[in-house]
């Protein structure tokens, strides 16, 4: 069998979940290990402890992926005097690679958040609060004879994709001038004529993380030796990304079902503000620390909002305007690991993939 390398399985993790997506603060991506060492398995975890790389060492999985990352902050020294040392040195002894894929997931509409929203069992999810500041319009011009395959060159460099739909692109002829210098080496007209020529203006939206390798990817294939093209902020909002999720219950139910059920998928336990008597159709969702979403939920007409870590005040912003519900951060995210075996588990099937069954939850419940 051909070995893989952790760089390899990441890259296919990371088509998803593209690491420039995460916040400045964050520290996703490699934290610990070589990412060309063969791959014999993946454990999956939420959270990096001594106990789920002592799982991952008896069951031959040499690479662990995690939501959360192991090394928030920058290590000065290692002496296994803290849970993060003790993890260090623990993965170089045995071989481990340590990888985590955070805020990266949270902000995209196929991540944590959604994941719950599937689990509850919502129709209708979209984004709650998509984000701005994040698209471009890149425009390129070709010759004729170029157009078709600059066009599969955007769209197979990940160009293109608007939501549910892909290989999106506006095209318009026009005429081209140019005149090539003494030094240039045209591939039409000749040094020191002015040209003119038939082109077509292509247009495709992108992320400001795509820009470099979809420039690259155009320049590969593009006929002229300098290629004409224009990068165009967007105001748009990106319905592909943005914290949290909204979506409805095809059959409304009474608050206490709803609570019930929300008990029944995530565990521990719920805590929420007042009931009112009328039902719940529309639910709001975010995992992890979602309080500085109450405000969203409340504008998108959400009967109930679900997330993690809220503290006493907040539950006041629910003003009785609608079910604010806590059910615990490790509860929210807990189901993170699917998402990523799930996405992997197509590419490689010849590995096991499993998911932890170490509990790494800090909190137990009276």
């Amino acid at each position: 069998m051909q070995m893989v390398t952790a760089q390899q399985i990441i890259a296919i993790l990371e088509g998803m979940f593209p690491s420039a997506l995460q916040e400045q603060w964050d520290n996703s991506g490699f934290q610990v290990g070589d990412p060309q060492t063969s791959i014999k398995d993946v454990l999956f975890c939420l959270d990096i402890t001594e106990k789920v790389l002592d799982e991952a060492i008896i069951r031959g999985c040499n690479l662990v992926v995690a939501h959360h990352p192991l090394i928030f902050q920058p290590l000065k020294s290692i002496t296994g005097s803290t849970d993060a040392d003790r993890c260090v040195i623990k993965a170089i002894q045995n071989g481990l690679v340590l990888y985590s894929m955070h805020t990266n997931a949270d902000r995209h509409y196929q991540g944590v958040s959604r994941k719950m929203a599937e689990m509850l069992g919502l129709s209708h999810i979209r984004v709650l609060n998509p984000e701005k500041d994040m698209l471009l319009k890149l425009v390129v011009f070709s010759p004729g004879q170029d157009v078709l395959k600059v066009q599969e060159a955007l769209f197979a460099a990940g160009a293109g994709k608007i939501g549910y739909y892909d290989q999106a692109s506006f095209n318009a002829g026009g005429v081209g001038t140019f005149r090539p210098l003494d030094g240039a080496n045209p591939a039409v007209g000749a040094v020191g004529k002015r040209e003119q020529t038939a082109e077509v203006r292509t247009e495709v939206v992108i992320r400001k993380w795509q820009l470099a390798e979809v420039l690259q990817a155009v320049k590969a294939i593009h006929s002229y030796e300098e290629v004409a093209y224009d990068v165009v902020p967007l105001l748009n909002e990106d319905q592909d990304h943005g914290y949290g999720c909204i979506g409805e219950l095809e059959t409304p139910l009474l608050p206490v079902e709803v609570l019930g059920r929300i008990k029944a998928v995530f565990g521990g336990m719920v805590r929420h503000t007042a009931l009112p008597q009328t039902p719940i159709k529309k639910i709001a969702l975010c995992g992890g620390s979602g309080s500085f979403l109450i405000g969203h939920a409340k504008r998108q007409g959400a009967d109930l909002f679900l997330t993690a870590d809220l503290k006493y005040h907040q539950f006041f912003e629910a003003n009785e305007q609608f079910i604010l519900a806590d059910i615990g951060h490790y509860e929210s995210e807990q189901f993170s690991m699917q998402i990523f075996r799930d996405k992997l588990k197509d590419n490689f099937p010849n590995f096991a993939l499993p998911i932890t069954e170490t509990t790494t939850n800090p909190i137990v419940y009276f």
